[in-house]
């Protein structure tokens, strides 16, 4: 913040619209104040590259960076040195960053990127489920540390593609288990808005270093609502896509049973449908995939979504407190949505008779908890030797070890059963396009109050007590997005969310990007 004169000095000696200074960057004139632009222009004798203020590279987002670098008024390169001239700032206070590619990512600049529609973008990649080769991937876990990818997973494959930059990776609990970013190996994430609460998980690293400025989007997963968990603490938009519209290939197609997927956090919704394009698809080979979407997501932002019948459920059982903030943004949204012209109707109890929640939350235990020992066993083969007392954190262990005690007859079991809740959720939405919800229970909690290395008592009460209404949406397999559309009076964010029929994330979209419009956020910025 203290070099902000001194950067309004800089723009208004250049002119008033900075991406057409390049002309005179480049000419000997620029070189005479060298000394004077220094903090913001490399330019000197061996080089004429220049540093991009970092007030001109975040009010954009990726679309619209993707847009200047097709006009020719900012380049690839120029974009990625400003991402990492600021996680090279802000990422000593708020922990986001796993490991850094920046030689990498400058190489394939170097080398041409594909003219993809997210050219020249610099993005973040979450160092869980994205397999990068010859990249480590930790997942969080002094177990899986030095472990090297030896391929690209599909959806970097298409990241690529897409012409993105790829030059860091972003911090995850071990192993992805927790809806905050605190592990043993890395430390502790801390939210931008908050540096003494979490950024949610398990993507918490990447809505950290989006809501910091580092870059405009960045990968994440959701398993039970690690997209959205911190798209809500952070103040950013994120959608969990339909089961199976993003491939987890190439060695898998389901990851957690089909419970978890892939996509990302972003500052707006354009950039999120954005991605989607440039990633949803069934790879060859895969057993099944998302109903059929006709033309991009991209175009349907722009779209009204029509009169919409909207439920409110302001829980899901057993949990039964949900914080006057939450509930306070599910009410104010609930008006906003009549405003627009949708109709909205309190459903809470109609909701919960349509599915018995002790049922689907022991199927979701025993998922995760089966790949989580699957995944362990694997580990443990690749390095040829029993478990150690220190490979896991103390939470971990007892997971890993109770896995053991489960058999395929239980695992068939959990399977039937979210079924038969996809079932039930698609006979509740007869009557009703879009359910809303409190994202979180209470606003960004304190570091640690859920950890992995406290009791698994705490952990499953803190479960409860804190995301018990984004599991749906991984158990029916359907889209859900937290929208970004509140905070506390202290300047928290709070998300709420919505979820959409299976396969219907184009509602989504449309009601967001509607939504966005109405009640903008990409000036809510956290002051760091």
């Amino acid at each position: 913040m203290a070099n902000r004169s001194s950067s309004q000095m800089l723009n208004q000696s250049l002119g008033e619209q900075p991406f057409r200074r390049r002309s005179l960057l480049k000419s000997g004139a620029a070189l005479v104040g060298c000394s004077v632009l220094a903090p913001f222009v490399r330019v000197c004798a061996e080089s004429t590259q220049r540093l991009l203020p970092y007030e001109e590279y975040a009010k954009h987002d990726a679309v619209g960076l993707a847009e200047l670098v097709r006009a020719g008024e900012v380049t690839a390169n120029e974009l990625l040195e400003a991402a990492i001239a600021r996680a090279d700032v802000i990422d000593p206070k708020i922990n986001a960053i796993a490991g850094t590619m920046y030689d990498m990512a400058r190489k394939s600049i170097e080398q041409g990127l594909p003219d993809g529609p997210l050219k020249g973008v610099p993005f973040l990649v979450k160092d869980l489920s994205f397999a990068m080769k010859g990249v480590e991937a930790s997942f969080g876990s002094v177990l899986f540390k030095g472990r090297i990818a030896s391929t690209d997973s599909t959806i970097v494959t298409r990241y690529r593609k897409a012409g993105l930059v790829l030059f860091a990776r972003t911090q995850v609990p071990e192993l992805g288990i927790l809806p905050t970013t605190e592990s043993i190996l890395a430390g502790v994430t801390r939210n931008p808005f908050n540096l003494d609460r979490t950024a949610g998980g398990s993507s918490g690293g990447s809505a950290a270093a989006v809501a910091a400025g580092i870059a405009p989007m960045a990968s994440a997963s959701d398993g039970g609502g690690s997209i959205r968990i911190p798209a809500s603490c952070c103040g950013l938009f994120g959608l969990k896509p339909s089961r199976a519209r993003v491939p987890i290939g190439p060695n898998a197609f389901e990851s957690w049973g089909g419970l978890a997927v892939l996509h990302a956090v972003t500052r707006s919704v354009r950039d999120s449908a954005a991605l989607l394009d440039a990633t949803a698809g069934p790879e060859l080979g895969d057993g099944y995939h998302a109903p059929h979407h006709e033309g991009g997501f991209l175009q349907e932002v722009k779209k009204e979504p029509g009169k919409l019948r909207i439920a409110i459920v302001r829980s899901m059982r057993p949990t039964r407190f949900v914080d006057a903030e939450c509930l306070k943004a599910v009410a104010e949204t609930a008006v906003l949505c009549e405003s627009l012209g949708h109709s909205v109707e309190e459903c809470t109890n109609e909701f919960a008779d349509h599915f018995v929640f002790h049922e689907l939350r022991q199927s979701h235990g025993i998922t995760v908890l089966v790949a989580l020992r699957r995944r362990v066993l694997k580990r443990l083969n690749e390095l040829r030797r029993e478990l150690r007392d220190d490979d896991l954190e103390p939470v971990t262990r007892i997971y890993f070890d109770l896995a053991e005690k489960y058999t395929a007859v239980q695992i068939e079991d959990a399977r039937a059963a979210f079924f038969r809740a996809a079932r039930s959720m698609a006979k509740f939405q007869t009557k009703y396009d879009v359910i809303l919800t409190p994202t979180l229970a209470t606003p960004p909690i304190e570091h640690g109050r859920i950890t992995m290395t406290g009791t698994s008592q705490a952990v499953l009460q803190g479960l409860l007590d804190f995301m018990p209404c984004t599991q749906m949406a991984n158990w029916t397999g359907q889209p859900a997005m937290s929208v970004p559309l509140h905070q506390t009076s202290d300047g928290l964010p709070v998300g709420v969310q919505f979820f959409a029929r299976h396969g219907d994330e184009t509602t989504l979209f449309r009601l967001a990007g509607q939504l966005e419009e109405a009640r903008p956020w990409a000036g809510r910025r956290p002051d760091l």
